[in-house]
């Protein structure tokens, strides 16, 4: 999981205004360490358009269409603490938003990773409460 998930794709503390802001934010971050082309962020808003990826728990997982695996250089998970909460439609508040990129079929794989881990609540809390991330980092490490 460790070159998937890097210091680089990991913001601690966040404070968003919206849920696009939470989409773009968790997209910009993978472009940024090279997973993906830009416009695989705005296939995470297509999808969010058929399908909410809210999961529950004060979690979203945004992820591109499956149209969009063109766009992904290499494998990726993007993670942003938002301690405060944010608005991700219906009134659902998201307080952890993971984003996803998957090489092939590996987004399945990440994604049920992440269902497990995020399935319990007081792991949700002890990841949003992470003071840095290496602890982030490490509590990933353990578990998946």
């Amino acid at each position: 999981m460790s070159e998937i998930l890097t210091p680089a794709t990991i913001e601690l503390g966040a404070r968003l205004d919206s849920q696009e802001e939470a989409i773009r934010r968790a997209g910009k971050l993978l472009v940024d360490n090279g997973n993906v082309d830009e416009r695989y962020i705005d296939s995470m808003f297509e999808r969010e358009e058929s399908v909410s990826t809210f999961m529950g728990n004060a979690v979203a997982i945004p992820h591109g269409t499956n149209d969009s695996k063109q766009w992904v250089e290499k494998s990726g998970l993007s993670v942003i603490t938002v301690p405060d909460g944010v608005e991700y439609g219906d009134g659902d508040i998201a307080m952890l938003v993971i984003g996803i990129a998957g090489k092939g079929d590996e987004h399945l794989e990440m994604l049920s990773k992440i269902a497990i881990v995020c399935s319990e609540e007081e792991n949700v809390v002890k990841i949003v409460q992470s003071q840095s991330k290496e602890e982030l980092l490490a509590f990933f490490d353990e578990v998946i």
